[in-house]
């Protein structure tokens, strides 16, 4: 072979010096290079905050009951509030199909009153809350069993009603934990990906939230769009569990100077 190949050979190669390309740059060059439908974001942000409020009351309700009531009776109410966290959560997103749907006893219900559940926004909302449930009711159970009970006993002698002392004695001395099941339930329910196909489907721009986009995308192929949404999720997951790593140690560092 001519001399002039092997020259124009070595030219190309020390042209060609790939350098080492981190997270950052590999999320611009996604960014830049896959133009982005950015209503998964916000159906993902609305749904999780809608399903985190609905759990934070349902779960510390339920949380609060159980903490004042005992018997044999109430490992059975346990594993009933706790049976979403075990189940997969297509099993889930099924029994609420069974209920919501047309033939199911809440689908009839809600079709007599004109409205439908089944692949609409508020599916997403009932699967993710069902879902995330559980976490929250186990972290505000197990942060209202570390109250001193001597505290609600002495506010009760004093004529407080049970409102009064669990919403004046009882929550903000469980507040730490209250909030740690808050975010996690949030966490949760952002991620929320079996029950949520199953109940509301997959309608862009309407129930199409962040991990149904990912499944979607990457089963057409689209690499760049899967990886965009996984860094998106995960960075809201992180800043979640940042924010409460620190606020904890915040409190901790508060509780210590005080003493």
């Amino acid at each position: 072979m001519p001399q002039d190949y092997f020259a124009n050979l070595k030219l190309e190669t020390r042209s060609y010096n790939p350098l080492p390309m981190t997270p950052t740059t590999l999320v611009a060059q996604i960014a830049a290079s896959t133009p982005m439908d950015w209503s998964p974001l916000w159906i993902s942000l609305e749904t999780s905050v809608t399903a985190t409020l609905v759990t934070f009351v349902a779960g510390l309700a339920a949380a609060a009951w159980r903490q004042r009531h005992s018997g044999p009776a109430m490992a059975l109410v346990d594993g009933i509030c706790l049976l979403p966290l075990v189940l997969p959560p297509t099993v889930v997103g099924f029994f609420l199909l069974l209920l919501f749907g047309r033939n199911g006893p809440l689908g009839k219900l809600l079709l007599r009153l004109g409205a439908t559940v089944v692949f609409s926004w508020p599916a997403t909302v009932i699967a993710a809350s069902v879902v995330a449930f559980p976490l929250m009711y186990l972290t505000a159970r197990a942060a209202l069993e570390q109250v001193d009970s001597r505290f609600l006993e002495a506010a009760r002698t004093l004529g407080a009603s049970e409102w009064r002392v669990f919403s004046a004695i009882a929550l903000p001395l469980a507040w730490p934990g209250v909030l740690a099941g808050t975010i996690l339930s949030f966490a949760r329910a952002l991620g929320e990906f079996g029950a949520t196909l199953m109940l509301a489907g997959n309608i862009p721009g309407k129930t199409a939230t962040i991990p149904i986009a990912i499944y979607f995308a990457v089963e057409a192929d689209d690499v760049r769009r899967a990886v965009a949404w996984c860094f998106a999720d995960v960075a809201i997951s992180l800043a979640l569990l940042g924010g409460l790593y620190y606020w904890t140690h915040a409190q901790q560092r508060a509780r210590w100077d005080r003493r």
